[in-house]
């Protein structure tokens, strides 16, 4: 009898680093955030989100703990807006920000209650809308206890029946200065029974140098874990981002971003506003910046495509074309591989492998090898992976082939081995 199809995803997904829409099509954020629990009058804004190119709008609530609750009917207007501007909604509780820190801040726990008591808003809207729990839900004080309010966050959702992505936000007021969150990523994302669960980091004063970003994000990457920049900004009253290589790593690695914000800031920090006064005509700076700049919305946005947006495709070459001549990579263009594993269990084990570039940039990178034990695999993410028996050809993906000199990007897998696990010898080139 001829095996029957997987049932559809729910919603959205992920797998390994990526995050996918429920028909198996890889989504990368390109958006903003809107202040809407404070500007309730403003939800036209998001028209003119869409209008500047963003597929995704991340929406400021309140649970009611500390600024003026959104109730269910609120939020299912929310979410109707963002479905009829083609937006993927991401929803999140603001009274959460620092909280330990900040005496007005309320717990992931309050925020969890607040979700379940919203339910009949966000249920059957999974294609649509993920849950952010709480927003920056630790200051700098005892930012330790992150790790089991947020498993416990999960796990209550999940028990409650929400089949949403969650996405967590780090503690250190979103910034995870003392990567709490990035060294116990692994065991958070295990505590979610359905393996859904999506972290996000803000970057601002403390990611003022491209080291610092590319080491934070690209350390999600190798390990096989989903990450999104769920706020950034080009300056900020504790430094001055590096919002370049932000965006250009973003874009390179296939990661999320959502700038902040639309418009309405204070305290310091109007600045950070993308449009004055919440005209979408009056850009400001950081709006230029953000919507059509390199590595911007605008040049790397891609419509969600539940709402028939389509995905960028290589054309397929016509059969009547001669079959081009090989080349010979100009010189210098050569690249390394590192393989490594990461973490086994059993029969099976999760893997990384580390492309990097020589001397000069390249363009494009194969990987190679054949398995010495008999491994195989299960899963793969950030490559174009195919095998014949041992043999093993990894290629890039359209947004990790290009690679600066003495830069690196890193594919991840899982894999099953009979017994033996042997590390095969890697050779990669580059174009």
């Amino acid at each position: 009898m001829a095996a029957q199809p997987a049932q559809a995803a729910a919603g959205f997904t992920v797998s390994g680093s990526r995050i996918l829409e429920a028909n198996g099509n890889a989504f990368v954020m390109r958006g903003v955030n809107h202040a809407h629990t404070w500007y309730a009058d403003k939800l036209g804004s998001l028209a003119d989100i869409k209008a500047l190119g963003a597929n995704t709008v991340r929406v400021v609530l309140s649970s009611g703990d500390r600024w003026t609750r959104n109730e269910a009917s609120d939020v299912t207007n929310v979410i109707t807006r963002c479905k009829a501007n083609r937006l993927i909604c991401v929803l999140e509780v603001h009274d959460t920000t620092g909280y330990g820190e900040d005496s007005a801040a309320t717990t992931l726990a309050r925020a969890v209650d607040y979700w379940i008591s919203i339910k009949s808003a966000l249920a059957g809207q999974e294609r649509y809308v993920m849950l952010n729990i709480g927003n920056e839900p630790y200051g700098n004080t005892n930012a330790a206890g992150w790790v089991a309010d947020t498993k416990n966050a999960i796990t209550r959702l999940r028990a409650a029946g929400f089949e949403h992505s969650i996405m967590v936000d780090a503690p250190n007021w979103g910034q995870d200065w003392s990567f709490t969150m990035r060294d116990n990523a692994a065991s958070v994302f295990a505590a979610d029974p359905q393996r859904n669960t999506i972290f996000s980091i803000h970057m601002y004063g403390v990611f003022d140098t491209a080291a610092e970003i590319n080491d934070y994000l690209g350390r999600f990457i190798t390990a096989g874990l989903p990450i999104v920049v769920g706020e950034f900004g080009f300056n900020h009253s504790d430094g001055n981002p590096d919002e370049d290589t932000i965006m250009a790593t973003a874009q390179s690695r296939g990661i999320g971003y959502l700038g902040w914000s639309w418009s309405g800031n204070g305290g310091g920090v109007e600045y950070l506003d993308l449009v004055t006064n919440f005209n979408a005509s009056a850009l400001t700076s950081w709006g230029q910046r953000l919507f059509n700049g390199a590595n911007g919305i605008k040049a790397t946005s891609r419509e969600a495509t539940v709402y028939g947006g389509t995905q960028p495709t290589t054309p397929a070459t016509p059969p009547s074309s001669p079959p081009a001549s090989p080349t010979t990579p100009p010189a210098g263009r050569q690249c390394t591989a590192t393989y490594a594993v990461t973490g086994s269990w059993g029969s099976g084990f999760q893997g990384a492998v580390t492309v990097t570039a020589g001397s000069a940039a390249i363009t494009s990178w194969t990987v190679t090898w054949n398995w010495p034990s008999g491994q195989q695999f299960t899963n793969t993410w950030n490559a174009s992976v195919t095998s014949s028996g041992a043999a093993v050809t990894a290629g890039n993906m359209p947004y990790n082939g290009s690679i600066p000199a003495g830069g690196s990007t890193s594919w991840g897998f899982t894999a099953s081995s009979a017994g033996t696990n042997t590390a095969p010898t890697a050779t990669c080139t580059a174009a």
